[in-house]
């Protein structure tokens, strides 16, 4: 491999052209994740419009699995794009990738539901998810690209961090309209028709991101090797048909770009779920509590752009998957205590077993009308959209599924056991009678929420996200030559966030729903996670020094 570096005696002063590339990709990416965060946020509530009612587990499975769906498309968007990003330049491939975005997220916003069209609803949906994550694979490689190719050599990490503090903005943002629609609206208003206004009002922000976009010239680096005659005539087999391009996209992918991403994903997007779905806290204190972490934690991307120029990218980034996979377990165990302390007290005082055949169980990711589930799977689902951990034991002879639940009276101080068999709208009454004869808590206690143990939790989530993903943009841009630079990292980049990181809510619900414990979802980030550290440290080198203007392997 040959590495040319440049040799930089001083920090040079930040330039007006520096600042406006920074500024101008930043203001559009901003808009691109609000766009995109919006349907994240509203998934839960989402579950209810646009699927069938009777089974809310596999509903608001449907959901996550519609939000994936803009997930499992970015690579394919980050090869369309990132061809003609490497093939005519990245200014105006990252102004198309911001146009279809805007337009597809204002038709999320005139949809009609499940009970006017059925399943139309859903389907219309996921195409519109789907142009969504489309564009959104072309935008963030682009946007990377153009301002560390702007950068001076000492402050490309810390130029490039400015990018990764857009998604957490545009998440911010998104939370605060929501709220702010939510608070100004009855709850029947908003569940009729105000969940529309922040998809509306994206054609707003799309006018005003095209226009700041529009003052932009075209990357130096790319120009200089256009008039040069050195692009790539064919980005994608250059970029993933030859060694050692394809080997190194490969590496950046399960040695950096997978355990960002869910290192990402579970401390924004699964801390949220995980408190209103599973610990029963309303939606307006988790919005306002991720929202304190976010603004919080934001400037720590810039922190840790800025210390990836003095130390290194690939040692903070694999010490950020490291201590994250160490610590989920305590640490969402600690946001239960923290959050709703009546249901950990009762998860510790009432046993819980769901007797049945684990042939009869399904793993069901991807939930639609061919979907069947079983008394089993239901009874499961009963249980986990409680928030209540279970142990399954094996099945009583002649019964499809027995649920027992034993524990102490609050009021009289007996012990009782209520086994319930089977299924059925009468089974369901009598569980929800024993559970509430036990003092199940239906909702968190808001007078009982620690706020300021709970805050540092969700603090110290966003550290573990600024430390993976503050430096990755100029990780990745130093790892691929210019010729093919937009390719190359665009669609590692994307399967990791995308795939890896995008389908971890569907994941681990899926996962919670089948084991009958609220924490075994962690596994799937904490496994992926130690890969890319095992991986990114066997066979990454540090790339800070490599002159990115004429490097190549």
């Amino acid at each position: 491999m040959a590495i040319a570096t440049e040799q930089v005696a001083t920090r040079t002063p930040l330039t007006k052209e520096e600042r406006m590339v920074i500024v101008a990709s930043s203001v559009g990416t901003v808009f691109e994740w609000y766009d995109f965060y919006l349907y994240a946020t509203l998934a839960p509530f989402f579950a209810t419009l646009f699927f069938p009612k009777g089974n809310d587990t596999a509903a608001l499975l449907s959901a996550f699995a519609a939000y994936a769906a803009g997930f499992l498309v970015r690579p394919f968007g980050a090869l369309v794009f990132g061809r003609i990003g490497d093939l005519i330049g990245r200014k105006y491939t990252f102004l198309v990738t911001i146009v279809v975005m805007g337009l597809s997220t204002f038709g999320v916003g005139l949809l009609p539901t499940f009970s006017s069209i059925g399943w139309w609803a859903p389907i219309i949906m996921v195409t519109l998810r789907l142009m969504q994550g489309l564009a959104l694979g072309g935008e963030y490689g682009g946007a990377a690209t153009y301002v560390a190719e702007h950068s001076a050599h000492d402050r490309r990490g810390y130029n490039t961090s400015w990018i990764q503090t857009t998604a957490t903005v545009g998440f911010f943002l998104c939370l605060g309209i929501i709220l702010s629609c939510r608070a100004a609206l009855t709850k029947e208003a908003f569940a009729t028709w105000g969940w529309r206004i922040p998809f509306w009002m994206s054609i707003f922000l799309l006018g005003v991101s095209v226009w700041i976009r529009l003052k932009l010239h075209e990357s130096p680096v790319f120009t200089k090797m256009k008039a040069e005659g050195k692009t790539s005539k064919a980005p994608l087999s250059d970029s993933f048909l030859k060694y050692p391009n394809n080997k190194y996209a490969l590496l950046a992918l399960l040695g950096a770009t997978a355990g960002q991403g869910v290192v990402w994903y579970t401390g924004q997007f699964y801390a949220l779920f995980f408190m209103q779905i599973t610990l029963k806290l309303d939606y307006q204190t988790t919005y306002m509590l991720i929202g304190a972490s976010l603004l919080l934690g934001t400037p720590f991307f810039i922190f840790f752009g800025w210390l990836s120029d003095k130390i290194g990218r690939l040692k903070i980034i694999l010490a950020g998957c490291l201590i994250a996979a160490l610590t989920f377990f305590p640490l969402f165990k600690a946001l239960t205590h923290y959050v709703n302390p009546a249901l950990e007290t009762f998860q510790n005082t009432t046993v819980i077993t769901v007797a049945g055949d684990p042939k009869d169980e399904t793993f069901n990711l991807f939930v639609g009308p061919w979907s069947k589930f079983s008394e089993l799977d239901r009874v499961n689902d009963f249980f986990g959209k409680q928030g209540l951990n279970f142990t399954k034991v094996a099945p009583e002879p002649g019964k499809k599924v027995v649920a027992s639940i034993q524990g102490k009276n609050p009021t009289t101080g007996e012990v009782t056991t209520t086994r319930v068999e089977g299924w059925s709208a009468a089974s369901e009454g009598a569980l929800k009678k024993a559970l509430t004869d036990l003092g199940y808590p239906k909702e968190a206690d808001k007078s009982k929420v620690n706020y300021p143990m709970t805050l540092l939790i969700l603090f110290i989530f966003l550290i573990y996200v600024t430390m993976v993903y503050g430096p990755i943009a100029a990780f990745l841009v130093e790892l691929f030559p210019t010729n093919i630079r937009y390719t190359s990292m665009s669609l590692p980049y994307h399967i990791g966030n995308g795939w890896f990181g995008g389908m971890l809510p569907l994941i681990a619900t899926a996962i919670v729903a089948l084991k009958g414990n609220i924490y075994y979802g962690l596994w799937y980030p904490i496994i992926v996670a130690l890969m890319t550290v095992v991986i990114g440290f066997l066979f990454l080198k540090e790339t800070k020094d490599r002159d990115i203007s004429t490097y190549q392997h």
